[in-house]
């Protein structure tokens, strides 16, 4: 009979230290494992994705006049978003365009003025020339004149001789002397001649330096017109920018967010109307602490694991190190110089690029949770 028992009984003492080997050999595994991940990677929960979100805001003051987008809607560069009344500026741009052909139209008479001034300056130069050769001609009239003083003087003398010795008439007498009078008073006349030639010069070239400032002053006065004509032409062109402004463009492909902005509305510059979530560049932003950070450099391969998609694997590379921690950037940066000194471990962030995000079939967005680890070794 007790043989009968021991024999039930001996079974249980294989057993019970065949699960006890087990028990230790998975334990023993699942440490190794681990040893073995630990020594070649490093991860770390405190991790995030992250987007560019563009801020749309408006460039002048207006009314909205329409919205072309709705919340979440996904739109393309380029697309319109939204447009202001553009009413008064269209009418400012026709009015710079007014001013422009005035100012184009007064360089037009400026210019005439110009060629006005110079067929005068060329015709008081004209007569400079006929006063100069007035001048001249009166001069040589005063020669002659005084040569025939010298000749009827000469031939008055040699009938005065005869008239002396009877051998001339009283009549030929009184025509040598008459002769002799008008030489003289013609050489009288000559050199007055010559007098008014001059002042005639005097007064032409007097004429001709007013008309040269005129000349100046008219050329002065084109330069200020084409430079009027190119503030009109600036004018135009800022109405035309002005005016562009009234579209608000879409400056990336996204997808619209937090839209706080409705017909009718009132937007001042620099109003921020709505938001564009840029989702063709996604990176991950991981906060490792500064003790996980000795190993790790740029371009090492990253395996990530999304909260919303725990059962995919996404694959990525160390993008960049941030040049300082996280808490260098607070509102409130610790000093340790300053109080009782506690150390704390700090958290560097590591931004990590996405080889795929697979957007067309997984929802990945900005702020979603993640897990990084980073193959070290």
């Amino acid at each position: 009979m007790e043989s009968t028992i021991e024999e039930k009984k001996s079974p249980n003492k294989f057993i019970k230290p065949i699960i006890g080997i087990l028990i230790l050999g998975c334990a023993a595994y699942f440490a190794y494992t681990k040893i073995s991940y630990a020594q070649h990677n490093e991860d770390t929960e405190n991790s995030q994705i992250e987007c560019n979100i563009v801020p749309v805001a408006a460039r002048i003051s207006g009314y909205v006049e329409e919205v072309y987008v709705v919340e979440n809607q996904q739109i393309h560069k380029g697309d319109t978003i939204l447009k202001l009344d553009d009413r008064d500026l269209k009418i400012r741009l026709q009015q710079a365009i007014i001013n422009a052909k005035s100012a184009g139209a007064n360089v037009s008479v400026i210019k005439s003025n110009v060629s006005s001034a110079d067929a005068s300056a060329s015709a008081v130069s004209s007569s400079i020339a006929t006063a100069q050769a007035g001048i001249e001609t009166a001069k040589a009239n005063v020669e002659a004149a005084k040569v025939r003083v010298w000749n009827t003087t000469e031939n008055f003398k040699r009938y005065e001789q005869l008239f002396n010795q009877t051998s001339a008439t009283q009549a030929q007498y009184d025509q040598a002397l008459t002769e002799k009078q008008s030489a003289e008073r013609q050489v009288t006349i000559t050199e007055k001649q010559v007098l008014v030639a001059l002042a005639q010069l005097k007064a032409a070239q007097q004429q001709a330096s007013a008309s040269r400032t005129q000349a100046d002053g008219v050329g002065s006065q084109v330069s200020l017109a084409e430079v009027g004509i190119q503030q009109r032409q600036a004018d135009i062109e800022f109405a035309q920018l002005q005016l562009s402004y009234c579209y608000l463009i879409a400056p990336c492909d996204g997808y619209i967010s937090k839209k706080n902005v409705q017909v009718g509305q009132l937007i001042n510059p620099g109003q921020i109307v709505m938001s564009i979530v840029d989702e063709n560049s996604l990176w991950i932003t991981a906060n490792f602490k500064e003790t996980q950070i000795e190993n790790m450099k740029v371009g090492q391969d990253v395996n990530i694991i999304v909260d919303a998609y725990p059962k995919q694997k996404f694959k990525g590379k160390i993008e960049s190190v941030q040049a300082a921690t996280g808490s260098k950037f607070s509102l409130l940066p610790a000093d340790n110089a300053t109080g009782n000194f506690v150390k704390v471990v700090q958290r560097i962030p590591v931004r990590i690029s996405l080889f795929d995000d697979k957007k067309d079939n997984f929802y990945l967005r900005a702020g979603m949770n993640v897990s990084v680890a980073v193959k070290v070794k």
